[in-house]
């Protein structure tokens, strides 16, 4: 927990910390714990999702914070793929509880650059758009992508994680354009719900872990899991 802090924003936090998922406070930062705590209180003024873009380095960084919904992360990797950026980096933490917000954190470049100004608005404008169904991502995406064929080399597997006590699914594809948004695609398909996520990219190779829920913000038993797993699997071939 952060020192430093006075009691009441301390004890505020500690409050907040109580909706995520056992592992949160012991392995996020204090640092991202007190930013996820200042774009929920954001959100509690606004009413509105936060969606801003800011430069990190040789590469620009979303910050995205909402309610959680299972087409969250279609819509928003749909309007990535949309505008021809690369994804280099994830982080995404979600509430297992009410009021079920969650906070993402993603590393994207276009030409290996970090974005202009003007495609950062744009890209922030058009993911708003798509959340309040005024941006129609599949019809922009068909224009670039055949959405009907199957990603190539693609292995999943479910289990219930010993640490985070929490269903994973895991997915491995080559990398292909796309794959973000078909992945995501497929989740919201099955009604899932991310709550934790993990990327490597290496050797051509992309490997997600999505921690999950399952519809109505329910557990998911192992036997479902797999089931879930070949659904999955199958979306992503194209089959």
């Amino acid at each position: 927990m952060a020192s430093g802090l006075k009691s009441s924003t301390l004890e505020l936090l500690k409050r907040f910390n109580r909706a995520f998922p056992q592992f949160y406070e012991q392995f996020v930062s204090s640092e991202i714990q007190l930013q996820n705590l200042r774009l929920a209180y954001r959100l509690y003024k606004t009413r509105r999702a936060v969606i801003e873009m800011k430069p990190e380095g040789s590469k620009s960084a979303l910050h995205f914070a909402y309610r959680n919904q299972s087409f969250l992360l279609s819509d928003i990797f749909g309007v990535l793929a949309a505008y021809g950026l690369t994804i280099h980096g994830l982080s995404l933490y979600g509430q297992i509880r009410p009021p079920m917000l969650v906070f993402i954190k993603l590393l994207v470049s276009r030409g290996s650059k970090a974005l202009t100004e003007k495609t950062a608005e744009n890209v922030c404008r058009a993911i708003r758009e798509a959340l309040g169904g005024r941006f129609e991502v599949e019809e922009m995406l068909a224009v670039e992508f055949n959405l009907d064929a199957g990603l190539e080399q693609v292995q999943t597997d479910f289990y219930v994680d010993p640490v985070f006590h929490l269903p994973a699914l895991v997915i491995e594809a080559d990398n292909q354009p796309g794959l973000f948004y078909k992945v995501m695609y497929a989740i919201w398909q099955e009604d899932l719900l991310v709550v934790n996520a993990n990327l490597l990219v290496w050797r051509g190779r992309t490997r997600l872990i999505l921690y999950l829920l399952g519809p109505n913000e329910s557990l998911i038993p192992e036997y479902l899991g797999h089931r879930i797993a070949e659904g999955v699997k199958h979306r992503l071939l194209g089959q």
